[in-house]
């Protein structure tokens, strides 16, 4: 929850450069006290891959994996993204992949740290990054990976099952294409093998047609 001296924080756009150079971008980043979870978390962890990558992924925030490495998509998720793209032949190292949130938001209980979704302040707060990702790598197809990611994006609520399987009319940021599809993570809670098999093609389906879109 923010604190009422977090309340007044500007958010992130202090912090944020005028450059649209990511690595200068990733390294002001470590400075970034826009909201509250800097404090618990071990550090920002910042969007990486290509620079001038067609296709953005962009995620949720980091999970506890992603918080001791400082790289997004390190963890099972990532696995679950990686399968899925090479499923849909594409090369994530092509790619730019980031988060919404750049700090991971967690509950602590005991020595394990359980993820705990970021707020919209949380979102709002840290939206000049995201903003400025997207300036400097420029995008051609935004994939947004999951309703937090689709919120920070859009500016919108997005319901997954409304929208999922198709090109958005409406633009995102700099005009790019917008693609909504689940949360990797969302995979990793179908027990059945079947079933998770399924929703990974699924997945490869969506990024299949963001290749398509990036190379309209």
């Amino acid at each position: 929850m923010l604190t009422a001296m977090d309340a007044d924080r500007p958010g992130a756009e202090h912090w944020v450069p005028e450059s649209r150079d990511v690595d200068e971008l990733r390294a002001a980043a470590h400075s970034c006290r826009g909201c509250e979870l800097w404090r618990p978390a071990t550090q920002v962890v910042f969007g990486a891959g290509a620079e001038s990558a067609r296709i953005m992924l962009v995620g949720e925030q980091p999970g506890d994996r992603e918080d001791l490495a400082g790289d997004p998509f390190v963890g099972p998720a990532g696995r679950v993204l990686a399968e899925a793209a090479e499923t849909a032949g594409l090369d994530l190292a092509e790619l730019y992949v980031t988060n919404a949130v750049k700090h991971f938001r967690f509950e602590a209980r005991g020595k394990r740290r359980i993820h705990k979704s970021p707020g919209v302040a949380h979102i709002d707060a840290c939206r000049p990054w995201l903003t400025a990702e997207v300036e400097a790598v420029r995008p051609e197809v935004i994939v947004c990976l999951g309703a937090t990611a689709a919120r920070a994006v859009l500016r919108r609520t997005v319901t997954i099952g409304a929208v999922r399987g198709r090109v958005l009319d409406e633009p995102g940021p700099l005009g790019a294409r917008v693609i909504v599809t689940t949360h990797p993570s969302a995979l990793l809670r179908i027990r059945e093998q079947p079933a998770r098999a399924e929703a990974i093609a699924a997945l490869a389906d969506d990024l299949r047609l963001a290749a398509k879109a990036a190379a309209a």
